[in-house]
């Protein structure tokens, strides 16, 4: 079943912003008005609202959003860290992780609490996928030391306060290396790169068709709110704080610096109603706001974790260990971005991966952590 989408005017819903964006054609009392604006093909202004929340229908008031296969992935991601993190007192079992990394028989293997066709490895970067499927043997290996110490050459546990974590031989969190690698390769690949790049918004913005429950919407449409889903925000966020997780939670994490909640979602929604008007001029300047955006909070939370293990080093080794693990996590997320717009190089890259961190996190010490620290902090102007 289909229906003829209408142009140039859709109903949203949402509340008027302060500040407008005038396009020619416009006059600065249109500009005061409406908090999008945009020309018509004879020259004449049209208008359009951006909503505050990520709530857009039709003309009948129905809902045209859907990201629901994004929410089972991050739901899947969720239940596969509980699992890794149960390292640090059991040995973990492979075979499992690797059931619900590929979704074995809809259920992950019998180990994901609910039912669903999605999984997290057919949409990993290309040629990642065999590689973080080995991470998991890794992590199943220092989980049989579990109750052993960790050290130098040493798999096992470490304990700061009430939280204990399981490291490899060379001082990894393998939990945290994983979700960090799923967080990149998968989830802001696919909205970086996969559902903005052109194979995905070069399509039908024409034709809403009824896909999912009752909702219409367009292929462009569609593409743009599954480039939302991997975000892991509320759909009225940043009011809503409480339900964010991964790519969400760290963009709160870093808002007092970035201002990236607002920035964020305010892009978010500004080219969503983009496309809904069939302004796809700003659709694409909205996309490179996500897209530099996106790339600065991973630096900014990779910076973060480098600054607290100058804290922890010499002091407390499982908190040094944990947040050093992070810190690489979130730099090799940084490969994930499109080259296009990304800010950092490989051979960048290559300088703080291989030689600040090396291959043994018990070795990097603090003149590394602060020269890696220092190159992120310049390239990115933080």
């Amino acid at each position: 079943m289909i229906q003829m989408k209408n142009f140039p005017l859709y109903l949203l819903i949402g509340s008027l912003s302060l500040t407008a964006c005038k396009k020619k054609g416009c006059t600065d009392v249109d500009a005061l008005n409406y908090n999008e604006l945009a020309e018509k093909d004879d020259g004449t202004c049209q208008f359009y609202e951006i909503p505050t929340t990520y709530s857009f229908t039709d003309t009948d008031g129905n809902s045209t959003v859907s990201f629901s296969g994004q929410t089972e992935r991050l739901n899947q991601l969720s239940e596969l860290g509980t699992y890794m993190e149960s390292g640090n007192a059991a040995i973990l079992n492979a075979g499992n992780m690797k059931d619900m990394y590929y979704n074995t028989g809809l259920n992950g293997g019998g180990n994901f609490s609910v039912t669903s066709t999605k999984q997290l490895a057919n949409k990993c970067f290309p040629g990642d996928s065999s590689s973080l499927a080995g991470m998991f043997d890794s992590l199943a290996n220092a989980s049989t030391n579990f109750s052993t110490t960790a050290s130098n050459g040493q798999a096992g546990t470490l304990t700061s306060g009430t939280s204990t974590y399981l490291f490899d031989s060379k001082g990894f969190e393998y939990a945290e290396l994983i979700e960090k690698r799923i967080m990149g390769a998968v989830f802001a690949y696919q909205a970086t790169q996969v559902y903005f790049g052109d194979d995905k918004m070069n399509v039908d913005n024409t034709t809403a068709v009824d896909a999912v429950g009752g909702k219409y919407f367009t292929a462009m449409e569609h593409h743009w709110d599954e480039a939302f889903g991997y975000f892991g925000v509320t759909v009225n966020f940043p009011t809503n704080i409480t339900d964010i997780r991964f790519w969400g939670k760290y963009c709160n994490s870093r808002n007092t610096l970035l201002g990236s909640n607002a920035g964020m979602m305010n892009a978010f929604l500004a080219g969503r109603a983009a496309i809904i008007n069939n302004d796809m001029s700003d659709r694409d300047a909205q996309i490179l706001v996500i897209r530099k955006l996106w790339e600065k909070i991973c630096a900014a939370q990779a910076i973060e974790y480098l600054s607290q293990a100058l804290t922890y080093f010499g002091t407390d080794p499982a908190k040094y260990l944990h947040v050093l693990s992070e810190a690489y996590g979130f730099v090799k997320c940084l490969t994930y971005f499109p080259l296009e717009t990304r800010v950092i190089s490989y051979s960048q890259l290559d300088t703080i991966l291989t030689y600040n961190f090396g291959t043994n996190l018990w070795n990097m010490g603090a003149v590394n952590i602060a020269a890696a620290k220092g190159d992120l902090e310049n390239i990115y102007g933080l």
